[in-house]
């Protein structure tokens, strides 16, 4: 996954309202119990399903740092989905989406202007829309770059425009060299 992906899953995993198994076998038998059988938990997480047996009967407790990566990834990808389903949704129609970076963002504007690119550091809550289309792009399979030029188009319309207010003629935002980008919903 990618920077902003993982931002947008991160700030949905905030809205978790028990935590996700820790241990190994605590998320290995919740997974067996997600997917119906240790078959299946086995080939997607790329072990056999012995292994998979083992721990959901304790006989293993600490699995290798790839193995226990995949196991927590998969874990929390399926933890709660009613609950990451609402917090998308209420983000997606009311309440909107706080995006926290810095990069380097300028933009292009008509000659005279400055529109030199600098870091910045932004903290800027997007309407109910923005977050609608970041979710929905992240939903389809986007990439890292269109949900950057996703969340670039809002840094536009809130933070440089003023919802319409200021800077009509400002054209395009350039949002590249990301040191960091925290979502919160």
């Amino acid at each position: 996954m990618s920077l902003f992906g993982n931002g947008l899953e991160a700030a949905v995993q905030k809205a978790f309202t028990r935590p996700a198994p820790k241990t190994a076998p605590a998320q290995m038998r919740y997974l067996v119990k997600q997917l119906k059988s240790t078959k299946a938990v086995a080939q997607l997480l790329r072990v056999s399903q012995r292994t998979v047996e083992r721990y959901v009967r304790n006989q293993i407790k600490k699995p290798r740092p790839e193995l226990a990566a995949r196991l927590e990834r998969e874990v929390k990808s399926r933890w709660q989905p009613q609950i990451r389903a609402r917090a998308r949704q209420r983000a997606s129609t009311t309440d909107g989406i706080v995006i926290d970076t810095q990069a380097r963002i300028g933009y292009t504007a008509p000659v005279g202007t400055t529109d030199d690119a600098r870091i910045r550091h932004l903290t800027v809550a997007l309407p109910p829309h923005y977050a609608a289309r970041l979710f929905d792009a992240q939903q389809a399979g986007a990439t890292d770059r269109q949900l950057q030029q996703i969340a670039a188009e809002g840094l536009k319309e809130v933070y440089f425009q003023d919802g319409g207010r200021r800077a009509g003629s400002l054209e395009e935002v350039r949002f590249t060299d990301i040191e960091h980008v925290e979502f919160e919903l």
